[in-house]
């Protein structure tokens, strides 16, 4: 996403107001406890991609991101009820891993730390 003000209120808005349809009106027994960790919108508005983690494990995630994605007309119809756009984007769910790979990247350095310990310097 390019770093215009607009672009930013924007899919700050779209990311509130998603939040909040999850939360009130979609009922899907796919979707599990997801939370939206980031709003890209294209240029001209006409895509917004909606990154989506869950604590529930990769599993739990891939199945929110289908029905997400099977429900987005949906979604889309209720969003354009609260935002008033000339052009509402299209959206696109993706999983984010970003706490995954930290995790991970995380104990990589905690086990470098150990195996350091290990074998003091000569």
């Amino acid at each position: 996403m390019a770093n215009f003000p607009r672009s930013r209120r924007i899919a700050d808005q779209i990311q509130r107001d998603l939040s909040d349809i999850l939360r009130r009106d979609f009922r899907d027994p796919r979707l599990g406890m997801v939370t939206i960790t980031d709003v890209d919108v294209s240029r001209d508005f006409s895509h917004a991609t909606i990154y989506i983690s869950s604590l529930q494990g990769n599993e739990v995630l891939a199945a929110s991101v289908t029905a997400l994605s099977e429900g987005a007309g949906y979604l889309r119809s209720l969003l354009g009820k609260r935002l008033s756009l000339r052009v509402l984007p299209q959206l696109h769910f993706v999983a984010d891993t970003t706490l995954d790979r930290a995790i991970s990247l995380s104990s990589l350095i905690d086990q470098a730390i150990a195996d350091d310990s290990k074998h003091p310097k000569d």
